[in-house]
C-alpha cells in the first residue's frame, strides 16, 4: 500500500551497513550534504535525508545509522531496522567494508530473505587492493543475484557508477522528470 502511494513519487533508496563503512561519505558524494557522525554509546541516533539529482531525475537517499544485523540490539540497529521494514525503500544499497566482506555479508542476506531489493557497495577498495586482495566482482554478483559495484568513497571512485546503476533501477518507472 506504502509504496503505491509512492508510485509517481522520488524512488527511496536506503544506505545501510556496519558503522564505520563509509555511508554516511557516499550519501555525501551522492547528496552534496555533509553528515556529523559519532560512533560512541550514548549519542543521538540521527538519520540523514537528502536528495540526489542525477540525469534529470531526484532520488531521496537516506543514510541510516550503523547495523550488523537485522535483530536489533543497539539503538542505532534498531532505528535502521524500522526505517528498513515501516518505510519499504525502493532500494537498500548496503555499504560493505570491502576488507571484512565475509563478516558483513551475512546482513546482505538478510536483508534479501526480508524481500528488500538490494545492491552491495563494496568501499573503501583501496585499502583491499593495498593489502593485496582481489575480489571478483562479477562472481560475487552472480553468486548474490545482486549488482555489485566496488568505490572508494573518500575518493569519489566508483560514485558516478553508482548513481548510474541507481538511476537504471529506476528508469522505465514513471518518476517525475526535473528538467
Amino acid at each position: 500500500m506504502r509504496r503505491q502511494a509512492r508510485e509517481h513519487a522520488r524512488p527511496t533508496i536506503l544506505l545501510v551497513g556496519s558503522p564505520n563503512v563509509g555511508k554516511s561519505v557516499l550519501f555525501h558524494k551522492l547528496t552534496g550534504r555533509y553528515v556529523t557522525v559519532s560512533n560512541y554509546p550514548g549519542t543521538t541516533v540521527e538519520v540523514a535525508r537528502g536528495l540526489m539529482r542525477y540525469r534529470g531525475r531526484e532520488f531521496v537517499i537516506i543514510d541510516s545509522p550503523g547495523m550488523y544485523s537485522l535483530t536489533p540490539i543497539t539503538d542505532e540497529e534498531r532505528v535502521a531496522r524500522r526505517i528498513l521494514l515501516r518505510d519499504r525503500p525502493d532500494l537498500v544499497v548496503h555499504v560493505i567494508d570491502a576488507k571484512n566482506l565475509a563478516r558483513m555479508l551475512p546482513l546482505t542476506a538478510q536483508l534479501m530473505e526480508a524481500g528488500a531489493p538490494v545492491m552491495v557497495v563494496l568501499n573503501m577498495m583501496d585499502e583491499l587492493e593495498s593489502a593485496g586482495v582481489c575480489i571478483e566482482i562479477d562472481a560475487l554478483a552472480r553468486q548474490l543475484g545482486a549488482p555489485v559495484l566496488p568505490t572508494v568513497g573518500l575518493s569519489g571512485q566508483g560514485v558516478d557508477a553508482l548513481k548510474e546503476l541507481i538511476y537504471e533501477r529506476f528508469a522505465n518507472a514513471d518518476l517525475p522528470r526535473r528538467d
